[in-house]
């Protein structure tokens, strides 16, 4: 059984991950009717509130012929008068997967190391690994070799990025992030992602310079700011003058460069209009494939044959 808690977790066959969902999202013959999750329920808890990470799971595992057991904060036990290890234990007798929208990462981890069935971290402070694997599948459907492409995130040195790191790294990507002094990424996540480029032969940059990070990029990422949770900062977002991805900015990246945000956008902050509304912008693109990475993910984690199965039916 295989849990999914940071995007390095699944290093090995990660591009395979992706060129699947690649092939299912398009696949109009067999797809329909390939539902590997028949007969199966699949729980997910909410800590926090949703709107692409909900509605792409409830979909795609309905797609995969699965029920999906939605579990909001109030509807469960969950912290309040159970352990996260006994829910673990007690879902895992229903249930065959679970994924987990949490705060606290440990959260996740314990949840994983009590459940016997697979645990997908739908997102935590720490990591969001289904955001990167929907943000590099969007990458693979737009630029042909991912081991000359630059990705430059600007902003916080958030979860996503985090998540990004690790995949850029995995791919052979160049990823170079620019952040506000203090902001810096987590030095354990950098570090497992400079393992990854050894082998890969990506290059890893840090800045505190937007420009620096944008320059001939091919793709500019940001994310918000605040994140959830934060509301009460309300002073964090001075520290971010100058990080704002507008007009003058991607102007130093590629032509056809890919605008990425893995949302919400707060307009005006961290993104102009102008950005965000762009030819070069697939902020959208990246939402839908959420559903088709997860559906990857869902099927590979659950049920292995089943996905191995689908690659060789569509090699035949």
């Amino acid at each position: 059984m295989s849990n999914l808690l940071a995007i390095d977790d699944i290093s090995e066959d990660f591009a395979e991950i992706l060129e699947w969902a690649i092939t299912f999202k398009g696949d109009q013959e067999v797809a329909p009717s390939f539902t590997p999750l028949d007969g199966m329920s699949v729980g997910s808890i909410y800590e926090k509130p949703s709107t692409r990470t909900r509605v792409s799971f409830e979909v795609g595992i309905d797609k995969l012929g699965g029920n999906a057991l939605t579990l909001l904060k109030g509807d469960i036990q969950l912290g309040k008068s159970e352990t996260v290890g006994d829910t673990a234990q007690v879902l895992s007798r229903y249930l065959g997967a679970i994924t987990y929208r949490c705060y606290a990462h440990a959260d996740v981890v314990e949840l994983a190391e009590k459940s016997s069935v697979p645990v997908i971290n739908a997102l935590s402070y720490k990591h969001h690994p289904c955001q990167a694997a929907a943000d590099l599948m969007t990458i693979m459907e737009n630029k042909d070799d991912l081991k000359n492409v630059k990705i430059a995130w600007v902003g916080d040195g958030n979860n996503v990025l985090h998540d990004l790191l690790l995949a850029g790294a995995i791919l052979g990507c160049d990823v170079y992030w620019a952040v506000p002094k203090g902001y810096e990424p987590d030095s354990d996540v950098v570090e497992r992602a400079e393992k990854l480029a050894e082998i890969s032969g990506s290059k890893l940059c840090q800045t505190h310079d937007p420009i620096e990070a944008v320059t001939d990029a091919d793709v500019v990422y940001t994310d918000v700011f605040i994140s959830m949770g934060e509301e009460d900062l309300v002073d964090k977002i001075n520290d971010f003058k100058g990080f704002q991805i507008n007009d003058e900015l991607v102007s130093h990246a590629k032509k056809d460069y890919l605008f990425m945000h893995c949302l919400p956008a707060h307009r005006g902050d961290e993104v102009t209009d102008s950005v965000m509304d762009s030819d070069n912008s697939v902020v959208f693109d990246q939402a839908e494939n959420r559903m088709w990475a997860q559906m990857s993910l869902l099927t590979y984690l659950i049920d292995q044959e089943a996905w191995s199965t689908y690659s060789e039916l569509m090699e035949y």
